[in-house]
């Protein structure tokens, strides 16, 4: 379709209206058009396209008390949906997510041994034959990979996702051939990132610093400037192998006194005398438990965790640092602590204005990127794809 044409146009335009209702929930037709500078006739027919190709739908107002006629209220439908995936070590969790951001379903699989890509490829796509027949009037429009790994954005490959074992796995291809889905895949904090930006703690802010811990170690991701940055092939946010020690414990590509080295899920779990398994009680317990023991555990890692968030905002500048996973645990247990040792780490202009918080999507967090990145096609160019 060639730019400025008349289909160019309404193409652009409904493209800039379904991004808008997708990253700022339900609005109406009259703050569509202050967002978006069009005109309130425009509005209502690109409305009605979206409405007409499935994609949305419009909902009467509830009364405020205002004068005259209050405008329709737009939503997207929960019946478009994206498939979304995120493999760990000991678990695999399969959701499916509308595009008005709803999870409508997720699906949990725990492994007893680390799973290859072709086991979790086999697993999706039995799942996914579940979720469509569960729910046959829902329209899936393709799915996301959320991988706790170096993933290589131009084809889907995994490089290195060194916890999962998988080197130069081609997942996104294996998926789509299992299921018959459109499949993108990223790396799962880069994800998490984009996820924060557009619906979570980062929202509204143009330089966010997204830190996750999991099972598969410490990952981050970087949006600046309001883009997420990528790097050349997809790599960059690999905040958990900046080293932080002069220690010769070694992180899961074999680098020493890394901040995934130093900070650990395991060794949080141990002190606590709580197991892999039991890991969705890590946070309440670590507030909960106020054994010495425990709290020398909690405080080393968060200087170490100190370390590397001072360097990271020392080059980046952000506006906002979230932490997620079990960081998100961490911080909970001495905010303060571990505010003012970054800040007295870090060159003080860099920290000027900055707070450091928790992710506010939890749980969901992962589901919601992966499904972006699956819906990003479809925000793009709308006429193709509704």
């Amino acid at each position: 379709m060639r730019a400025g044409t008349s289909e160019g146009l309404r193409q652009a335009n409904l493209s800039t209206m379904l991004t808008i209702l997708f990253r700022q929930g339900p609005l109406s037709r009259a703050t569509l058009a202050r967002l978006s500078g069009r005109n309130r006739s425009t509005i209502g027919s690109l409305v009605g396209d979206l409405v007409a190709m499935g994609l949305a739908e419009e909902h009467d107002p509830v009364p405020a008390g205002q004068v005259g006629r209050p405008s329709p209220v737009v939503v997207l439908r929960a019946d478009v949906a994206a498939v979304a995936v995120n493999p760990e070590i000991d678990v695999l969790t399969v959701a499916l997510v509308g595009l008005d951001q709803t999870v409508l379903a997720t699906r949990r699989h725990t492994h007893d041994h680390i799973p290859t890509a072709r086991e979790v490829v086999a697993t999706t796509a039995a799942i996914v034959g579940e979720l469509r027949h569960e729910f046959p009037d829902v329209c899936i429009l393709g799915a996301g990979g959320a991988i706790p790994g170096q993933v290589r954005t131009s084809d889907g490959v995994v490089r290195n996702a060194p916890h999962l074992r998988w080197v130069d796995e081609p997942f996104a291809a294996m998926l789509a051939e299992a299921t018959g889905l459109p499949v993108t895949v990223a790396n799962d904090a880069s994800l998490g990132a984009l996820a924060e930006h557009d619906f979570g703690a980062g929202r509204g802010r143009s330089d966010v610093l997204y830190v996750n811990g999991g099972a598969s170690g410490i990952g981050g991701g970087i949006v600046l400037d309001g883009q997420p940055m990528r790097g050349a092939y997809g790599y960059a946010g690999e905040f958990g192998h900046i080293r932080v020690s002069s220690s010769s414990l070694p992180d899961s590509a074999g680098i020493p006194g890394t901040l995934e080295a130093m900070v650990t899920r395991a060794a949080l779990l141990d002190v606590l005398g709580l197991n892999a398994a039991e890991a969705e009680r890590l946070g309440a317990a670590l507030l909960a438990d106020r054994r010495p023991a425990v709290r020398e555990v909690v405080h080393q890692q968060l200087a170490y965790l100190a370390v590397g968030l001072a360097a990271s905002a020392n080059v980046l500048n952000p506006e906002i640092i979230v932490l997620g996973g079990f960081l998100a645990s961490l911080l909970a247990c001495d905010p303060q602590r571990l505010r003012d040792e970054v800040a007295r780490l870090a060159l003080p202009p860099s920290m000027e204005g900055v707070d450091i918080v928790p992710s506010a999507l939890g749980d969901a967090l992962l589901s919601v990127g992966a499904a972006y990145l699956a819906f990003t096609p479809l925000l793009a160019d709308p006429v193709a794809m509704g």
